[in-house]
């Protein structure tokens, strides 16, 4: 005798698929812990165009380890005007650098910085400084919106999370970020 179809039986299919996507997901946060990848929410305008409000990065946490921040990286970190948030910046000034902004052009080491990257110029200047062992001058891509070292200094080393990697959601924002 053939049994009748259960009233249950659609879900009995979708159930196998839920159960998998879950354990995917936890066997991805577990993968990216071990490789030291983390997510964060970007709140704030000040590294558009390339990273916009509300977007989730990939930070990795171990691209420091064993190596310092190169000049051009976006760098996650602790500031004390952020806790418990953690901020974006890309580095401009690394350890020894003089760092000046005229009019909002930098000025690197006495030489005008190409910075491709920056869309929102303003006009804002900033006294010359050195950046000391140990601490990296950073601004935001969106200059014109973006607190950031002009406003209140040098980042120490100590304080750097991590390198942001990629951009992880929305999907139209998946991307290595450079």
């Amino acid at each position: 005798m053939g049994e009748t179809p259960s009233v249950l039986a659609p879900n009995l299919r979708w159930k196998p698929a839920a159960k998998l996507a879950w354990q995917s997901a936890l066997l991805l946060i577990i993968v990216f812990a071990i490789m030291g990848l983390r997510p964060g929410q970007v709140t704030g305008l000040s590294m558009e165009p390339r990273i916009d409000s509300d977007e989730y990065v990939l930070i990795n946490a171990l691209a420091y380890r064993f190596g310092r921040p190169a000049r051009g990286d976006v760098v996650a970190f602790r500031h004390e005007r952020s806790a418990p948030e953690v901020y974006l910046k890309r580095v401009i000034g690394l350890p020894g650098d003089r760092v000046a902004i005229v009019a909002g052009v930098v000025y690197l080491n006495g030489k005008s910085l190409d910075e491709p990257y920056v869309r929102f110029r303003d006009r804002r200047s900033a006294p010359p400084v050195a950046v000391p062992p140990d601490a990296y001058y950073v601004l935001g891509d969106n200059r014109a919106n973006s607190d950031d070292s002009r406003s209140w200094g040098f980042v120490p080393a100590q304080d750097v999370i991590g390198r942001a990697i990629a951009g992880v959601w929305p999907p139209q924002r998946v991307g290595a970020i450079q």
